[in-house]
């Protein structure tokens, strides 16, 4: 699953790596079969499903600490995973004291300054370099849930930290769950040893429901808290549905190609979605065409429309000898969902491995990244009208995050870009 070196080349020049650090002895790989204690950093659906599967997958393993701007989303964590019906098996697991549920803009650096080993970053992407920078300052493996930031300047602080955890030999392992999904990984294998000839041409289509997490505002919630508690339809947070969700199709194609596009046009808007607050300002649909370095195009669309739409996750990949939707080549034959709860857990049992030596060392930070900043790019080009080469991307200085963090901040929302209006800087 390693990238080109070109590709890594490329990063490495941007991201300004530092110098070797010195690694704790007692953090090298290989250490043995003690249990390893985790903390989790954001309480929501996703942070509570990735504590349970790895907790599920593997054993001497404890949940120990958790935190997130919001007390009552620990509450309903901790509620979910004590339950056995829906989580089995991973009760006794759990040892999240009072003392160490922790809430506020802060609560990740009380996480991450527990007594653990494994930090695991599952808030909304905007916060994800500063989380990953902090828990790799302080020598914790990290699962990071993808994408991995919502702007240029936050993957190149990813990137830069990358460096350090790979210098340190800190696992880092990515929410890119299809890469530890069988079929998946047999099938891109036997595409790049040529099964289905040279590669032509691509194509990705992620049709989803709109994710509308918040319907009405309390008038009790300030700007900041409303778009942390909705946070799905804004830019800043969530990076668009281009970036948040079709990001799995794109890292797919970028696995399947071995490096990342260099340039792209993209075209959306929103065709449904009303001038609302509670609608935010993401596009509703968004259409791209990547080019690699060797010329094949990626044809590439995601929409998220009302619930009763057209629904479709698929992937083409066209050779000079066949096609491929890039997981019927595997043991299924392409006959098990790729919702499959499998590979779910099977990353966190890899994860495990790797911190405990038993596999091959991981690390995923530079491929979560290049498939984050393919679906900036895409982004950055479709709201502008502009044609955005890779080189364009990584020298951008758009910079989305707040400032300042309180929840009763007065934040506006930014207008739905309008190419010819939009600037790309």
């Amino acid at each position: 699953m390693e990238q080109s070196s070109a590709s890594r080349r490329d990063f490495l020049k941007a991201s300004g790596a530092s110098a070797f650090l010195i690694i704790k002895p007692e953090l090298v790989r290989g250490a043995g079969k003690e249990v390893l204690k985790a903390g989790l950093v954001g309480c929501g659906r996703r942070g509570t499903a990735a504590a349970a599967d790895f907790l599920t997958g593997n054993e001497n393993v404890r949940l120990v600490a958790m935190g997130d701007v919001f007390q009552d989303q620990i509450e309903t964590s901790l509620a979910l995973l004590g339950d056995a019906a829906k989580n089995p098996g991973i009760q006794d697991k759990i040892k999240v004291d009072p003392e160490h549920r922790f809430v506020g803009f802060d609560a990740y650096k009380k996480v991450i300054t527990s007594d653990i080993d494994i930090v695991m970053l599952c808030t909304p992407p905007a916060y994800r370099p500063m989380h990953f920078e902090a828990a790799v300052e302080a020598r914790k493996h990290v699962f990071s849930e993808k994408p991995i930031a919502t702007d240029p300047v936050g993957v190149r602080r990813f990137i830069a930290t990358v460096r350090k955890s790979e210098q340190l030999k800190l696992t880092v392992m990515s929410g890119a769950q299809r890469r530890w999904f069988d079929d998946y990984l047999e099938t891109v294998q036997k595409i790049q040893d040529g099964a289905i000839g040279e590669i032509v041409a691509t194509y990705a289509r992620f049709f989803d429901i709109a994710r509308i997490r918040v319907t009405v505002r309390p008038p009790e919630w300030g700007d900041m808290e409303f778009q942390h508690r909705a946070w799905y339809p804004f830019v800043w947070i969530c990076g668009d549905h281009m970036v948040e969700q079709h990001f799995h199709s794109l890292d797919t194609i970028n696995w399947v190609m071995g490096t990342h596009p260099v340039k792209v046009v993209a075209s959306g808007g929103a065709a449904w979605r009303p001038r609302q607050e509670i609608y935010g300002n993401i596009y509703d649909h968004m259409n791209a065409d990547f080019v690699y370095p060797n010329g094949v195009h990626l044809s590439s669309s995601s929409r998220q429309y009302p619930t009763g739409s057209f629904s479709q996750v698929d992937d083409l990949v066209v050779g000079t000898k066949g096609r491929s939707n890039c997981h019927d080549l595997g043991p299924s034959k392409g006959q098990t969902s790729i919702w499959s709860k499998k590979p779910y857990v099977q990353e966190h049992i890899e994860m495990v491995k790797s911190i405990r030596g038993e596999r091959p060392y991981i690390n995923q930070g530079t491929i979560v990244a290049e498939s984050t900043m393919t679906g900036i790019m895409a982004r950055e080009s479709a709201y502008s009208g502009r044609e955005i080469s890779w080189d364009q991307i990584m020298a951008s200085q758009q910079d989305l995050m707040p400032k300042t963090f309180d929840l009763k901040q007065k934040m506006e929302t930014p207008p739905l870009a309008v190419p010819g209006v939009y600037k790309f800087a």
